[in-house]
This record gives C-alpha cells, sequence and structure tokens, in this order.
C-alpha cells in the first residue's frame, strides 16, 4: 500500500519506511504537492488527526500522521505537544534544535527529579469513516550535557538508564526497537495486515 506521510520530515520517512516495509511510504512533497497544517489541538491525538484530515482532503488518499513531543516530569509536561516549537514563548524567536536542548537543559538546571517521556500518537486514516490511532511512548531521564550524533531532536539530551546511554547514541535499528515512534509504527503495521 502507498501511504502518504502528513509531514515534512525526511528523518520520519526514513525511520517509518524501514519499519513499515513493504508499504512505501512519501512524503507529500515527493507527489509535488506542498504541505502545511496549523496545529491548534491540546492533545496529541487532536494534532494528529488534524494533520491527517488536512492532508486527506488535498489528496484523498491514505495518510499516516503523527504527533509526538518530550514531557517532562520537571516541567509539569513541557515541552509537551509544543516540541517543535519550544521556546519560541520564552525567546520570542524560532530556534533551531541545539537552542531548544541547551534551553531544556538550562529551564532543569540541577534538578534531581529528571524523568521524562516521548510520546507519539500515531494516526492511520484510509477515509474519513476508517481511522486508526495508536499512542506510545519511551520513558527515560533528561541528561545533564549533550552526547550522541545518531536521530534527531531531543535525542542527544534523553538518557536511558536501560542502555547506560543517550538515544542519539543508539543505532537507527536499536532506536526503531524501544522509540515511541518506532513502538507506534509496530501497532500500524499490525492494523495494516488485517486491513
Amino acid at each position: 500500500m502507498q501511504i502518504i506521510l502528513a509531514s515534512n520530515n525526511q528523518h520520519k520517512k526514513e525511520e517509518l519506511g524501514k519499519i513499515l516495509y513493504p508499504h512505501t511510504i512519501l512524503l507529500p512533497q515527493d507527489m509535488g504537492i506542498s504541505f502545511s497544517c496549523e496545529e491548534t489541538g491540546k492533545t496529541y491525538i487532536e494534532n494528529a488527526i488534524q494533520k491527517a484530515q488536512t492532508l486527506y482532503k488535498q489528496i484523498e488518499k491514505p495518510v499516516l500522521s503523527d504527533d509526538s513531543g518530550l514531557s517532562v516530569e520537571a516541567l509539569d509536561g513541557r515541552p509537551g505537544i509544543h516540541s517543535a516549537r519550544f521556546g519560541e514563548q520564552e525567546t520570542g524567536k524560532k530556534l533551531n534544535q541545539k537552542e531548544k536542548n541547551r534551553l531544556l537543559l538550562e529551564l532543569m538546571g540541577d534538578k534531581k527529579e529528571r524523568k521524562a517521556a516521548f510520546v507519539c500518537c500515531m494516526v492511520l486514516f484510509i477515509n474519513p469513516l476508517r481511522i486508526y490511532a495508536v499512542q506510545e511512548t519511551l520513558e527515560g531521564y533528561i541528561a545533564t550535557e549533550e552526547r550522541g550524533t545518531n536521530g534527531f531532536g531531543y535525542d542527544p539530551i534523553f538518557y536511558l538508564p536501560q542502555y547506560d546511554k543517550h538515544l542519539a547514541e543508539l543505532s537507527p535499528e536499536e532506536k526503531n526497537k524501544i522509540s515511541h515512534r518506532g513502538k507506534a509504527a509496530k501497532r500500524i503495521s499490525k492494523l495494516l495486515e488485517d486491513i
């Protein structure tokens, strides 16, 4: 099945392409389509459905969308659904990922409580009457420094005690087995087998 990802993120396409093989994952730009969606939901699932609906209206083909973020206990769940736009309110400007990671580490300071979880809600939107949603997490801790060059986003500052490594130090194969997005995609893969 050909599935269009409601995203412009090449990293996500590559990650999901491996997990959902033999299904073909495409980005809107691969089809010559411009895609953007203002996320106004208050939860991961609201945002994921909103993205899927927006793209489905353009192409009327099966769409896969996700909304994911990093929830930090000591920061009352922030950045959460605002992970991609984190820091804009605090600084008044759009930050690159290095700046977001630095800001998060500054906000954490020397806090003892460093529990955090990556959250991913994934929606498979076959048509307006057939919608499937799953939500998964990867639990760990906010580190005190960046480490690793694999992965993207907040991976370099996310510590996994069971590996004694930062998420960005794992190989892509290791990450796909345990990550929030990997676990959600595996559930979607099982749904696709049944469809």
